[in-house]
């Protein structure tokens, strides 16, 4: 069990005055002090552990985060940031001395300048909400985490959430240009705009994956793309995990770079066409969807060219889409994958670890043999084209000794990711699942300089704490 640090009793002692002082400047139904109404804030996707907030605060503007930051530095209380809460690393798990601000209804989008190829919009806008105020002038927002329908662009920026098309078009941080944050003191800055890049230091660069720990993102400017003539799905199905991982690591060594490459084993595969019903065939180990896109002799040629490498490995079948529905039939479920294990297994924890795409046959190897070790089933989803593995873990949670399993098997996988040269988190982040694991991948100076940046912005360590580095690092 990841400990979580006890309350400081004289901040509880002025709860009353807290909520007084911070309705005032979030008045209305923008405050929440009622512990009835605190519960949903208690936990993110990171189910497995909760803790009610001291109190949330729902903001409508910069200014008003700006606010409730200059209340609570002068006044020594810890903060949280929040958006949607999808991370599913604990990142906006609260504490019982500390404030939420939620950033939900800060959802306008402020700005869609199609000549430049941007938009400017507030941290609560939804990832998916980008493209669809955008897709009517044909262009779209690349990045596409699987929780694109209710994750936000804020914590997009924070844990730099990335997505099936990532591959291609990168992450959040290849597809933003500037943002505005307020700052643990309470001032207003802004970084970056609607220029291609920015004099000086890569501000951008360090707080994009930042998770909260150095200001909290109010808005956001993203690049918009122009959409592709056309995209088309193929499916690959395998008789084990090692061929998949074997030919995923042949089509990037040959050059082709898809929209996306996708990885599923048998149990992924089996509980997402219980839950979809998209055609996958049950009697392979290991599929993978792959999707291409430009015009019709774009989509055939490379089609064709993956088809030939895939046929060295002794495919189940090949499935390829003729038409954009049966393209929609094919991601279906994979979209739906991490509920298509929800139904088959009371709990799950949904791992995040990245690797060299020339590993994935030796790491999907030792995955399985962790399972048989801790007697655990596990699902592989992930994203294989950039190595960026979901293995979800299966256990119950109301079974202790599941749950230690669980916990110490996800550790076990993180640490193999290092191992073999990738690192622990793709696009989760560390969030507290995490923290007690920088170990493995920083020494003690790299760390040292990590504590370093976060002092500068945060010397009292009171936004978003016990986040990301060890227990024993904040106050």
């Amino acid at each position: 069990m990841i400990a979580l640090p006890e309350p400081r009793p004289e901040i509880l002692a002025r709860r009353a005055e807290i909520i007084a002082a911070l309705g005032k400047i979030v008045p209305g139904e923008g405050m929440i002090g009622e512990e009835l109404r605190l519960k949903p804030y208690e936990t993110d996707g990171l189910t497995a552990y909760r803790q009610v907030p001291l109190a949330v605060v729902l903001p409508t503007s910069t200014e008003q985060v700006a606010a409730v930051m200059r209340y609570c530095h002068e006044n020594g209380i810890r903060v949280v940031p929040r958006g949607a809460g999808t991370s599913l690393s604990g990142g906006a798990l609260p504490l019982a001395d500390a404030v939420v601000i939620g950033l939900m209804r800060m959802n306008r989008i402020l700005e869609i300048d199609f000549e430049d190829r941007l938009a400017v919009v507030e941290a609560g806008v939804t990832n998916l909400g980008i493209t669809k105020a955008v897709e009517g002038e044909g262009f779209f927002y690349a990045p596409d985490p699987s929780s694109q329908l209710a994750c936000m662009i804020g914590g997009n920026v924070n844990m730099n959430s990335g997505g099936a098309h990532c591959l291609k078009y990168g992450v959040t941080a290849n597809n933003m240009l500037g943002l505005k944050f307020v700052t643990p003191q309470g001032e207003i800055v802004e970084l970056g705009g609607g220029h291609l890049d920015a004099a000086g230091y890569d501000w951008l660069g360090l707080l994009t994956g930042s998770e909260g720990q150095l200001g909290i993102v109010t808005e956001v400017t993203v690049r918009i793309l122009r959409a592709a003539e056309g995209a088309r799905a193929m499916l690959a199905a395998f008789k084990g995990t090692e061929i998949a991982g074997a030919a995923v690591d042949a089509i990037i060594g040959s050059g082709i770079i898809p929209v996306a490459l996708e990885f599923m084993d048998r149990p992924c595969i089996h509980a997402c066409e219980a839950f979809a019903h998209a055609g996958y065939p049950l009697d392979a180990e290991a599929m993978l969807i792959i999707e291409v896109e430009g015009s019709v002799a774009e989509q055939d040629a490379l089609l064709e060219r993956i088809k030939q490498i895939c046929q060295r490995f002794d495919p189940i079948s090949l499935k390829v889409a003729q038409t954009a529905e049966e393209s929609i039939a094919i991601w279906k479920g994979r979209k739906g994958a991490f509920g298509a294990v929800g139904r088959i297994s009371p709990d799950y924890l949904c791992m995040d670890g990245t690797i060299p795409t020339g590993e994935l046959p030796f790491v999907l190897k030792r995955i399985g043999e962790m399972s048989t070790q801790y007697g655990l089933q596990v699902a592989n989803v992930f994203h294989a084209g950039d190595g960026n593995l979901h293995p979800l873990i299966m256990f119950d949670a109301n079974d202790p000794e599941s749950f230690r399993k669980a916990e110490n098997f996800g550790a076990d996988i993180l640490k193999l990711c290092v191992e073999v040269g990738g690192c622990l988190t793709g696009e989760h982040g560390v969030g507290v699942e995490k923290r007690d694991l920088m170990t493995a991948q920083f020494a003690p100076h790299e760390l040292d300089q990590q504590r370093a940046i976060k002092s500068a912005f945060d010397p009292a360590w009171l936004l978003n704490p016990h986040k990301v580095f060890p227990l024993r690092d904040a106050a």
